[in-house]
């Protein structure tokens, strides 16, 4: 009774916060729109002004100008539409800027499936260097076809060849092999992994480099064979699907919501069984246009209209791909919502591999770079960063197992804009592959990436830096420290309870009434399919446009930004953008809301989510009690030269700022170099790294003290004495660094003046 008594005044806070926190964005939306407005009527670029030529003129130019656009216009969405059939036709090839060819055929395996390993063929004039790391390009199979990673020559493809790597992309088919798994495919994944390791062997492990969905693939192929992956790249990659501040600004997530206000999995049994036991692309294809409706309704075809002369190529090389719309089984997209988008289990090491086992991220001992961005609506940073918070309890247990994670945090662009901009291309995605060599140098930890302008030779250069710092900062990408992710344990179980009853009482009568021929009817006639065919050649009103195009071409009279006309056209679209907008940001915050009233009050009425009644809330373990860091405290006085090197390493870099790039790479030289380093492997190398940080970061003073104890070797002293003299002349080191080299310095000297005391001692007895 007492319980229930206080469940009450539980379930008034938490409608009352929902309901300031809804009045707060919607007042927000409305700003947002009269401010849209209001800058659209004063923008002197959209300013009519004083006409500089006669009214009457300037109206004829105008509606000359629009009649022309309009019929280009129409001609470039029958284009679009023939494109897509021919696509159709074809089999939805990979839509790749390159020549390539297929090295191995997943559909050939054991356990078929539609996946192939294809390996890219270099342009004219690009070189391959077969020993440096090959590259393998894993795409998002996320409703669209493959290639997106290749998709212009200015690309992560072309990019890496530029560099001289050899690349290989995971390419897919349309139509989904009978009876094939996500483990399946993720099965057939590391044996592409193995036939590229295959292929190169004087090369480095292979980089796995992951776009979205293809992110969170890349980590199940490295956790499921970590001995022969090499560096990880996850671009825009939800892995921490649940996460994203429930603010009221800049950082929600409005499409983490559509789970729980559909009511769970059920509606991808249902849209699997409206398709005869396979899931359409264009269901996922559909959900990322409604995010932004004001871009899929008005702006992407205005802006086309707008500049009919110069966008067509533009805007059919994208629509090229965005339409080419792939199928699943049921199996995987049930395996994909249940494990990552409701579930989230993904980075809480609950998905199941082989039978009693299950994939450990914390298996994954290469360097992981996670690239996001601020303006990515779809996997905003806290769904690529949080999944780190989740996998390791502590800074000491990332540095405990050797792992390097950087991320790279992008200020704007778009989710498509990280895998498909050329911008982002040129800088970000430049700078991580040029950087990848040498991310293995790095200590133990975790890292932000960060890129520094400098001019030079007519372009913009950069620099990369890399910048230690603790999980615990990590906090502040979640302005509610993750609270808000407890509504969505409850939806978990709310799925499950729903997914049973549609399997009970739903799914028995739809399946009776669907046949291959009506699932068939059912994607044919999908919005998105519809748009395309239907204004395509397929259509005898698109005929005449195929005459008229080229006449209008040659007849061209554009106006110019100068004619009244077109401003007022202009300012109207803005209008309509804005209006549009606010229909996005009331929508999102009625989402919001709702959301939060369901789940949040079934929570306040005592609702425990997957944290059954009676089980004990887990603890985060102390971080000296883990077994891994007691082994290591237990060593600080064992070990020999490249122990005492890898702990000074350790010493002076807990006290680095910022480590540019170039810092890095003398660091491998310094090793290759050394006689007693470079034999050292890189699995022992990442071992010496890792015991000394975890060291360092729990007994500093001790760590410190026992340096003279490995150093017993006069030898091996004086070199390391002669490697700290040539650090105290490196520029960029800091203030604490110089002093804990001189504090290194002395202590290896004095244990150096002792050991001549003692020699000279000894030799005085032996005279006696």
């Amino acid at each position: 009774m007492e319980n229930q008594q206080n469940q009450a005044p539980n379930l008034f806070d938490v409608m009352g916060k929902i309901g300031r926190l809804y009045t707060a964005r919607v007042l927000e939306a409305q700003k947002n729109f009269l401010g849209h407005l209001q800058q659209a009527a004063v923008d002197p670029k959209l300013s009519t002004g004083v006409p500089s030529e006669n009214p009457w003129q300037a109206w004829s130019s105008y509606v000359t100008d629009a009649a022309q656009r309009s019929v280009l216009f129409w001609d470039i969405l029958r284009e679009r539409g023939n494109i897509y059939l021919e696509q159709v036709k074809e089999g939805n090839p990979p839509l790749l800027a390159f020549k390539w060819e297929i090295v191995s055929d997943g559909r050939t395996f054991e356990r078929p499936v539609n996946y192939a390993l294809a390996r890219i063929i270099p342009p004219d004039g690009v070189k391959l260097d077969e020993t440096k790391r090959p590259f393998i390009i894993v795409d998002p199979r996320a409703g669209q076809g493959p290639g997106i990673g290749g998709f212009k020559h200015q690309s992560e493809v072309g990019v890496a060849l530029r560099f001289g790597h050899p690349v290989y992309c995971l390419i897919f088919f349309t139509e989904p092999e009978p009876g094939q798994t996500i483990l399946d495919i993720t099965a057939a994944e590391v044996q592409f992994l193995e036939t590229v390791v295959k292929r190169h062997p004087k090369s480095p492990k292979p980089t796995i480099y992951g776009n979205c969905q293809g992110g969170w693939a890349s980590m199940m192929i490295a956790a499921a064979d970590p001995d022969k992956a090499g560096p990880i790249v996850i671009n825009g990659t939800p892995m921490s699907y649940w996460s994203g501040s429930w603010s009221g600004g800049e950082d929600e997530n409005p499409m983490r919501y559509s789970g729980g206000l559909l009511g769970g999995s059920w509606m991808s049994l249902l849209a699997s069984d409206l398709g005869n036991g396979k899931f359409d692309g264009a269901y996922l294809v559909q959900n990322f246009e409604n995010l932004n409706p004001g871009n899929t309704n008005w702006n992407k075809y205005y802006n086309v209209w707008k500049h009919i002369d110069t966008e067509r190529e533009r805007f059919l090389e994208f629509e090229k791909w965005w339409g080419a719309f792939i199928l699943m089984n049921e199996e995987e997209i049930r395996w994909i919502v249940d494990n990552l988008f409701i579930g989230n289990k993904l980075a809480r090491g609950e998905v199941k591999a082989a039978p009693g086992t299950y994939l450990d991220l914390k298996a994954i001992r290469s360097p992981i770079v996670i690239f996001s961005s601020k303006g990515d609506n779809i996997t905003p940073p806290q769904q690529a960063i949080n999944w780190v918070a989740d996998v390791y309890s502590s800074t000491a247990e990332i540095k405990a197992k050797g792992q390097v994670i950087v991320g790279l945090l992008q200020e704007d662009v778009g989710h498509l804009g990280i895998f498909v901009s050329g911008k982002v291309a040129q800088k970000e995605h430049t700078e991580i592959i040029e950087a990848l060599d040498y991310i293995e140098r790095l200590r133990p930890g975790l890292y932000v990436m960060e890129l520094e302008v400098t001019s030079g030779e007519g372009k913009d250069r950069y620099l990369s830096t890399f910048r230690e710092v603790q999980m615990e900062d990590m906090r502040k990408f979640n302005r509610l420290e993750r609270r808000d992710e407890k509504a969505f344990e409850v939806v978990a179980e709310v799925s499950a309870i729903n997914e049973k009853s549609y399997a009970l009482f739903g799914r028995p009568m739809v399946k009776r009434m669907v046949n291959e021929t009506m699932a068939q009817l059912g994607r044919t006639f999908h919005p998105l399919r519809v748009q395309h065919w239907a204004v395509s050649d397929l259509n005898p009103m698109m005929w005449p446009l195929s005459a008229m195009a080229p006449a209008v071409k040659a007849a061209r009279k554009p106006v110019g930004e100068e004619n009244p006309f077109r401003k007022i056209e202009e300012t109207g679209s803005e209008w309509i953008a804005a209006s549009w907008n606010l229909y996005r940001d009331l929508r999102d915050a009625t989402s919001e809301s709702a959301f939060f009233q369901i789940y949040g009050s079934l929570i306040a009425l005592g609702a425990a989510g997957d944290v059954k009644p009676g089980q004990p809330v887990e603890k985060r373990p102390d971080s000296r009690e883990l077994p891994f860091v007691k082994e290591a405290l237990a060593a600080i006085e064992k070990g020999g030269y490249p122990e005492a090197l890898a702990r000074i390493g350790a010493l002076v870099g807990q006290y680095a700022g910022p480590i540019p790039l170039d810092r890095l790479a003398l660091t491998d030289e310094i090793i290759r170099a050394d006689k007693v380093l470079s034999k050292i492997s890189a699995d022992e190398g990442r071992r010496l790294r890792s015991e000394a940080g975890v060291m360092v970061l729990m007994e500093p003073r001790r760590t410190l003290n026992a340096l003279p104890a490995l150093l017993s070797r006069k030898e091996d002293r004086e070199r390391i004495l002669q490697f700290l003299e040539s650090c105290m002349s490196m520029e960029g080191i800091t203030r604490e660094q110089r002093d804990m080299l001189d504090r290194i310095t002395t202590l290896l000297s004095e244990k150096k003046a002792g050991a001549r005391a003692g020699i000279s001692t000894k030799k005085k007895v032996q005279k006696k």
